[in-house]
């Protein structure tokens, strides 16, 4: 009866290590910031779009911890970048455990939810339930 109790012991401690080590939402924003290239979009019906090539990528620029805005970006070969002159402004909010992205612009609202933010990879999932996997751009190394 001790071992099973011990056992219990152990199982529940074990739990709520695991537990504590999970990332909260806003610990996830970190990683957010800085220049993000579309690798595959996969479609509410399951179907996917591969990108092989990408001739403009998304600069996000976080201003505060949860308002920031999204550019496109053109990388030429010189390693700098030709920026578009349009701009999505978005406000992050914590809902429900989610990080939700509410961008505005002067002809649109919508809001995108974040599945997933690391160094290297965003996944994003928008009103249409279209998975936008991200990856986090690397310039063209020529030499």
């Amino acid at each position: 009866m001790k071992q099973k109790r011990q056992n219990l012991i152990l199982l529940l401690v074990t739990a709520l290590v695991i537990s504590s080590c999970t990332k909260t939402p806003d610990e996830s924003l970190k990683n957010l910031e800085g220049y993000w290239e579309i690798e595959r979009v996969t479609l509410k019906d399951g179907r996917i779009k591969e990108y092989n090539f990408n001739d403009t990528i998304d600069f996000i620029s976080l201003e505060d911890s949860l308002q920031g805005v999204r550019k496109k970006m053109k990388p030429n070969f010189m390693g700098t970048f030709e920026a578009s002159k349009d701009a999505e402004t978005f406000i992050i909010k914590i809902e429900n455990d989610s990080l939700n992205v509410y961008y505005t612009t002067p002809f649109d609202s919508w809001k995108e939810t974040i599945l997933l933010v690391t160094k290297e990879q965003l996944k994003v999932v928008n009103k249409h339930e279209a998975v936008f996997l991200y990856k986090r751009y690397k310039p063209l190394n020529l030499d």
